[in-house]
């Protein structure tokens, strides 16, 4: 029900574009399927088919995709790429939009353009629920300590700002940095709070730690989340910034909550 009340929030919208004309070809939307509750790899078709994989993709950026796709007047098409290959996918033709959690950083806006923020979040560590940094309350406590995250990320970057740390070598996705620090090779991850949400539910013993103001300094664009189309693409952009308006930050947070209550246990 509230899904549907969501897609009638926005039907005004979808009937704006939808009178321009709807679209033919597919909305092909890139994204890890493996970075819950942004988006996960699952069985159930509940979620969204994954273009040529006997498998489905759901979560909240799943949901995010399907609500563009629909404003968009065109039939969505979900295609799992790591991390690292999504911007060349993007460039490269591959995929129309990523919607996979993506910062809009500087960086990125330089090969990409980005629209306005689908979700707004923080930045935090997980570490093990026995460890002594449970009771962390600023950046310093971590000093001396093997801190890992995701390659290409802006996380890697953060690790940095952490004094005498030890920046252990990026891996290339969320399971292998969660085993980092399940098995004592890491003492802490660093991830978006609703991501942590996600690993903690799934391992109880790992624990988030939130510096809050103590933590690290960010810009607006470490702690918000854009679709990403190509640089030419403005039109693009544009209709799906029109959308995104459409969506309160009630309905994003509802979705995400959604997310958090169905994602994979394990």
């Amino acid at each position: 029900m509230k899904r549907a009340l969501l897609f009638l929030s926005i039907i005004s919208t979808s009937l704006i574009l939808a009178a321009c004309g709807e679209s033919s070809d597919p909305f092909v939307v890139g994204m890890e399927c493996n970075y819950a509750p942004y988006n996960w790899t699952t069985s159930e078709t509940s979620g969204e088919p994954i273009d040529g994989v006997d498998a489905y993709c759901d979560g909240y950026d799943v949901e995010m995709a399907r609500l563009i796709a629909e404003g968009l007047g065109r039939e969505l098409v979900v295609r799992k790429i790591d991390w690292d290959g999504l911007i060349p996918a993007l460039t490269s033709g591959t995929i129309d939009a990523i919607i996979a959690g993506m910062s809009p950083t500087a960086e990125r806006a330089e090969v990409v353009s980005f629209s306005d923020p689908y979700f707004r979040s923080e930045q935090v560590l997980v570490v093990a629920s026995d460890s002594t940094l449970v009771s962390a309350t600023r950046l310093e406590d971590f000093s001396g300590q093997d801190v890992i995250a995701q390659l290409g990320t802006l996380q890697h970057d953060l690790i940095l700002q952490i004094p005498e740390v030890n920046r252990l070598d990026p891996l290339n996705d969320y399971p292998s940095l969660v085993a980092q620090v399940a098995s004592g090779i890491a003492d802490a991850l660093i991830a978006e709070l609703p991501v942590a949400t996600s690993i903690v539910a799934s391992n109880p013993d790992l624990s988030i730690v939130n510096l809050g103001a103590n933590g690290f300094e960010l810009n607006e664009s470490d702690v918000t989340t854009s679709v990403a189309v190509r640089l030419d693409e403005t039109d693009l952009r544009d209709e799906i910034n029109t959308i995104l308006a459409g969506l309160s930050d009630a309905d994003r947070n509802q979705l995400m909550t959604e997310a958090l209550e169905n994602q994979p246990s394990s």
